[in-house]
């Protein structure tokens, strides 16, 4: 299965183990915009807000394009500043887009409660409870 890892980029130290066990199990996997480079939103934001909105869109629109050609997103949510298994406003587009491509979305931890939940059920998520083994 051809698996896209969406998470919050402070997650991104945190794909390594994760990406290596999928691959063992035979998945390819396709991770997080900016992957090799977290610190690219920062200088697009350093070059103003019209710069940084063209670059927002921008991969907005690249998470779409690689969403299609793939299975299944794997949401990837810790706890961050406090909040338990977080969901970022990037991460939840990508798994409406997935919803949208009826494509399968995993999610690595519980729900969030917020705002948001309801909305997330609807999507239909397999919580995994970090159990990488009922990515089938």
């Amino acid at each position: 299965m051809k698996i896209f890892i969406i998470c919050s980029k402070a997650f991104y130290d945190q794909i390594a183990p994760i990406r290596q066990a999928l691959e063992e199990a035979g998945h390819t996997i396709e991770l997080p915009n900016c992957f090799d480079d977290p610190d690219t939103e920062a200088r697009y934001r350093e070059m103003g807000d019209k710069e940084h909105a063209e670059w927002k869109a921008s991969m907005i629109q690249h998470s779409e394009d690689v969403i299609k050609q793939t299975d299944a997103v794997l949401v990837l949510n810790f706890d961050k500043n406090g909040q338990a298994n977080y969901i970022g406003g990037a991460t939840f587009l990508e798994m409406y887009d997935a919803f949208r491509l009826k494509k399968t979305i995993y999610m690595y931890n519980d729900i969030p409660d917020g705002m948001l939940k309801d909305e997330i059920e609807g999507f239909g998520p397999i919580i995994l409870h970090q159990n990488l083994d009922l990515i089938i």
